[in-house]
């Protein structure tokens, strides 16, 4: 909290300095990213400087500004044009900067993966703009909201509080606003996760004024005509699908009809016997395989606080080597799978600890937060995934 309004200052300061002194050519630069990204980034720009103006939920704004009234919005747009400008020119830098990242990727054959998750805050220039397409009330406040039932993480399931989609009114316009997000990610990424793969098949509908995911109900999601109105604008998706949690065979068989890898988490795979799906000798080649994902415990700290008959059957499963190198045990494991691709997280690639966790489903606060430090990287873990990938043939490596 205290670093971010400094990097805000450092931000305006650098939109000042171009306002005054920038190049005709870089004026135009941003002129032209201006146009091209205009059918999104008019509404942010406006939605920030409302924001600041005002504050957040957008639902408590004046009435004329909450309704996105033309005559209201035209007057900010008159008011407010150095700030919408400040707007517009942070996600130009953005932009560039990242294209020039994933550029130095391409160039050493490095693929970028880009998440999507699939609720947007109710508090965003998303359902500002595009109200009528979710489900909110006549005070344009969600009155049902996303979340899952009770699971592995949560006795009480996990209540997110995200507005809903109409996806009535979504399919009338034939999933517009999908297809702009998604088409807009992938001049980002070059494949795309789609978090909660199982909420286009159907979703946990909770009341929004219940405090927890209980009392939730499952409603239809959009289904395999959602895809294939994306699929034919936007051509073959290269997307990941997230299927954990409750997955039906109706998911499945969603998942199948798209085509679209699933996700396989090791961690999840003791306990329940030699038919667990998430064990090495039960993975299809078209899965994506991970150790853990940003949602689980680092390997290490998984190791150090899973249950006793957990332990047992990975032991059975994997060896004894599991109690000293338990992240380099469930590498091997994978990457030995049919599996057609394998995902490791950094912390496992340094046998990190419980400490170093990123992210704990359903806590608000101290997630997100993990960074490494150079001193705790050496030649050795890479050494080791090079000759891992080489013995099992996942990479063309000399």
């Amino acid at each position: 909290e205290r670093v971010a309004p400094y990097r805000m200052a450092c931000l305006r300061k650098a939109w000042d300095g171009f306002s005054q002194r920038a190049t005709d050519v870089c004026r135009e630069a941003l002129a032209a990213f201006c146009a091209e990204q205009a059918h999104w980034l008019d509404h942010y720009a406006l939605f920030m400087v409302l924001d600041e103006r005002h504050g957040g939920p957008w639902s408590l704004w004046p009435e004329p500004l909450a309704r996105r009234e033309p005559a209201a919005l035209d007057a900010v747009r008159e008011q407010s044009v150095h700030a919408l400008g400040f707007w517009r020119f942070v996600q130009w830098r953005f932009w560039v900067q990242w294209q020039n990242l994933r550029s130095y990727a391409r160039e050493r054959g490095v693929q970028m993966v880009g998440d999507a998750p699939i609720f947007v805050a109710h508090h965003s220039a998303d359902v500002w703009a595009h109200a009528n397409e979710f489900l909110l009330d006549e005070q344009l406040e969600p009155h049902v909201v996303a979340g899952v039932p009770p699971d592995y993480f949560s006795a009480t399931g996990q209540r997110w509080g995200n507005p809903l989609y109409n996806w009535e009114a979504m399919a009338h316009r034939g999933y517009r606003w999908w297809k702009d997000r998604l088409a807009h990610l992938f001049q980002q990424v070059d494949v795309v996760r789609l978090d909660h793969f199982r909420g286009f098949e159907a979703h946990w509908e909770i009341p929004a004024s219940e405090p927890t995911a209980v009392a939730g109900q499952w409603q239809p999601g959009p289904g395999l005509a959602f895809f294939k109105a994306i699929e034919d604008e936007l051509g073959q998706l290269p997307i990941i699908a997230e299927d954990l949690g409750l997955i039906t065979p109706e998911v499945t068989a969603l998942r199948e009809a798209c085509g679209f890898p699933g996700m396989r988490i090791l961690q999840f795979a003791f306990g329940s016997g030699p038919a667990n799906p998430y064990l090495p000798h039960n993975l299809e080649r078209q899965t994506v395989a991970y150790t853990g994902t940003h949602d689980n415990e680092t390997t290490v700290g998984w190791w150090n606080s899973a249950m006793a008959g957990e332990k047992t059957s990975a032991r059975a499963y994997l060896g004894h080597c599991v109690d000293t190198e338990p992240n380099w045990t469930l590498i091997n494991a994978l990457s030995m799978s049919v599996a057609n691709t394998l995902v490791v997280p950094f912390q496992d690639v340094l046998g990190l600890d419980a400490k170093h966790r990123m992210n704990t489903p359903g806590l608000a606060t101290g997630c997100w937060e993990w960074r490494f430090d150079w001193s705790q990287v050496n030649h050795l873990p890479a050494e080791r995934l090079a000759a891992m990938t080489r013995a099992h043939g996942r990479w063309p490596l000399p």
